[in-house]
């Protein structure tokens, strides 16, 4: 697959930004192969230390840790401590995000070279967060092996109208993209159904032994301002004006992953551990998030032809592109190469 060239007969898609434009090479163009590209990144990228990764899972869980005891001791000490609850939901929140992608990069086989220690730690991380780990790694990996591919992807592809009736909770989780999380660990996404859930019993367990008020203040709320996170940032990683999706024969490897947008994240694009940059890891799922932004840049440099960067305010480019979705997300059976549009 690395090697394989990869050809498009695509018009031009041009990427409107404020800063570059990205466009995909026409018929008489090539797209490079995986190969080469990869000779353009240092080589270091692609090596992951247990000892750096190790150290990002410790500064992650001393902030879990250090917010719960902060609030705890705010609550208790203070009079009006509940006040604060907000801040802590929101940190407490944002770590989980961090958590998870430490986690997605065990799922990966880039947190260490040791399988059986990328599963153990990602399945601690992610349970805490209540995410069924093994489930969402397979899915995630099919996801990655058919990016933009509108037969075989898992998320976000565009829906046959004639096999396909969406329901009015998906109509609306624009308005909480915090619930679209659990609705697709439940349901799955559109005709590919696949349930993720299965770690009730541990929240019992909590709500036996402390109670569920507290359950719901200090984990539970903080896991749904997560879930949107990860709503919000995967879907704008894929969607997105003139980003091409393609039906199984016109689609390949290289042309998929190109298909997908880096975005900043301002203040907490760091915190995140830089998951922003996707275009990197969709084509090398092997490198490391700390070595992301490097690897990028190298990218960006070589290859400023097939750079897809979006600048846009966060919130305003999801209300805007979900909308967008919402109303073009459904496809007749005719449809080989399909790709969002202004109204």
């Amino acid at each position: 697959m690395g090697r394989e060239e990869c050809h498009t007969n695509l018009d031009e898609y041009q990427l409107k930004d404020q800063n570059l434009n990205a466009v995909l090479p026409t018929t008489s163009d090539r797209l490079p192969t995986l190969s080469e590209i990869k000779v353009k990144l240092p080589e270091y990228c692609f090596r992951p230390s247990f000892r750096q990764s190790i150290a990002y899972v410790i500064k992650d869980i001393f902030f879990v840790i250090f917010a719960v005891v902060l609030m705890y001791k705010i609550e208790h000490l203070f009079q009006y401590g509940i006040l604060l609850w907000p801040l802590y939901w929101y940190f407490q929140g944002t770590i989980y995000m961090a958590l998870f992608v430490l986690g997605h990069d065990c799922g990966h086989g880039s947190f260490s070279v040791y399988p059986l220690l990328n599963d153990t730690i990602g399945t601690l991380l992610h349970t805490w967060i209540l995410i069924p780990y093994y489930p969402w790694k397979i899915t995630h990996k099919n996801h990655h092996k058919n990016t933009g591919n509108i037969d075989k992807d898992e998320a976000y592809y565009p829906l046959r109208i004639e096999s396909y009736k969406h329901t009015w909770i998906e109509d609306n989780l624009v308005y909480a993209p915090g619930l679209a999380w659990f609705h697709y660990l439940i349901f799955g996404y559109g005709s590919r159904k696949i349930n993720h859930f299965n770690l009730c019993y541990l929240m019992y367990l909590f709500v036996i032994h402390v109670s569920i008020i507290n359950l719901i203040c200090y984990n539970i709320i903080p896991v749904f301002i997560f879930a949107c996170y990860f709503v919000i940032v995967t879907f704008l990683h894929h969607i997105e004006i003139d980003v091409p999706w393609f039906v199984d024969l016109e689609w390949n490897y290289v042309k998929g992953q190109l298909s997908t947008v880096d975005r900043h994240y301002g203040h907490i694009h760091s915190l995140i551990h830089s998951i922003g940059t996707h275009q990197i890891h969709h084509l090398f799922a092997k490198i490391p998030h700390y070595h992301l932004e490097t690897a990028t840049m190298h990218f960006r440099k070589a290859f400023s032809d097939l750079v897809r960067v979006k600048h846009n305010t966060i919130l305003p480019s999801f209300i805007r592109m979900f909308k967008l979705f919402l109303r073009q997300r459904t496809i007749g059976q005719d449809v080989y190469i399909f790709a969002y549009v202004n109204d």
